[in-house]
């Protein structure tokens, strides 16, 4: 998810009824609920603020992925308004993770590197594997590109959590692990902020082609 500009709600057209399209997406959506489950764990046993902005990706991710199935082959005007409610969610998620990785730097302790490590190694063989599925639509129209983009971008945010992972292990220090999941976070913000932007210019078009008259006037 993080710098993905645009989401796989927005999934629309020839690709919304190509069954292979839409198994894809289960498995991609099954994929990383399941990931969130185990980094929501990991992050409370290893004590790790950056598996915790991980496993809120995974789920924004999940969620993404069912929209996509849900909002597919409805309204213009349907798909952007549950893009805007996404788009809300993640920068929640965003501010939430910001906000812990805050308090843990005034009370926090060093994480289990260990465990960090191994659950990062596991989300990225994870988003891999999603992201070579989605890898034959990369040359689809901006919709398909956009959901194999985030799988990919996904596995470099997994990349920078065991880089983290080395850091605390290194220096038996909390910081590597609090300045990836800002960082983290901090991505999810910008992507929200561009998802509700797309979200209401789609909803302003739809307006006015809806109601021409009415913007005449204005213009007028």
């Amino acid at each position: 998810m993080p710098g993905c500009t645009e989401c796989p709600s927005d999934v629309t057209g020839d690709e919304s009824v190509d069954p292979v399209f839409r198994r894809v997406l289960w498995i991609a959506l099954i994929a990383n609920f399941s990931m969130f489950l185990i980094e929501v764990v990991a992050s409370q046993v290893s004590d790790s603020i950056s598996l915790q902005a991980d496993a809120l990706d995974f789920f924004g991710d999940a969620a993404n992925y069912g929209i996509s199935l849900a909002v597919v082959g409805m309204v213009l005007t349907a798909r952007a308004r549950a893009s805007v409610v996404k788009g809300a969610t993640m920068a929640i998620f965003g501010l939430w993770v910001i906000g812990s990785a805050a308090y843990r730097a005034v009370s926090g302790s060093a994480p289990d590197a260990t465990t960090m490590g191994t659950i990062a190694l596991l989300a990225l063989i994870v988003n891999v594997a999603v992201a070579v599925l989605l890898y034959r639509y990369r040359g689809g129209d901006s919709n398909m590109r956009s959901i194999w983009l985030c799988s990919r971008n996904d596995a470099i945010g997994n990349v920078a959590v065991m880089v983290a992972a080395a850091g605390v292990f290194v220096s038996a220090s909390r910081w590597p692990d609090l300045l990836v999941a800002t960082i983290i976070a901090a991505l999810n913000l910008a992507a929200a902020i561009v998802v509700i932007r797309l979200a209401k210019a789609e909803l302003r078009a739809e307006r006015q082609f809806n109601n021409p008259t009415s913007t005449e006037i204005r213009l007028s």
